[in-house]
């Protein structure tokens, strides 16, 4: 599965059989706020969310860049890999 970036676009994208799962956020200095998580039906429960929200969380800590769980799916990520807290923006 590969996995892309568009920081133009504020997107973090995956396509799979056709379909595109995309992460949304809002990025304020440095600052990500992590605004929806996609996975169209058609490909869901293949652990797509997952991977993608590992590879966006990755991709933040790279960047330096402190994250704001907005949508539902990151927040619930989050707190299941306890690794990722010190991303967490105060």
């Amino acid at each position: 599965m590969q996995f892309n970036h568009d920081e133009d676009a504020q997107v973090f994208t995956t396509e799979v059989d056709g379909h595109i799962a995309h992460i949304d956020y809002h990025l304020s200095g440095d600052t990500a706020a992590f605004l929806h998580t996609i996975v169209p039906d058609a490909i869901g429960g293949r652990g797509i969310a997952g991977k993608l929200t590992e590879f966006a969380l990755n991709t933040a800590k790279g960047k330096g860049w402190k994250v704001i769980p907005s949508c539902s799916y990151t927040a619930a990520y989050v707190a299941r890999h306890p690794e990722y807290n010190d991303l967490l923006a105060k």
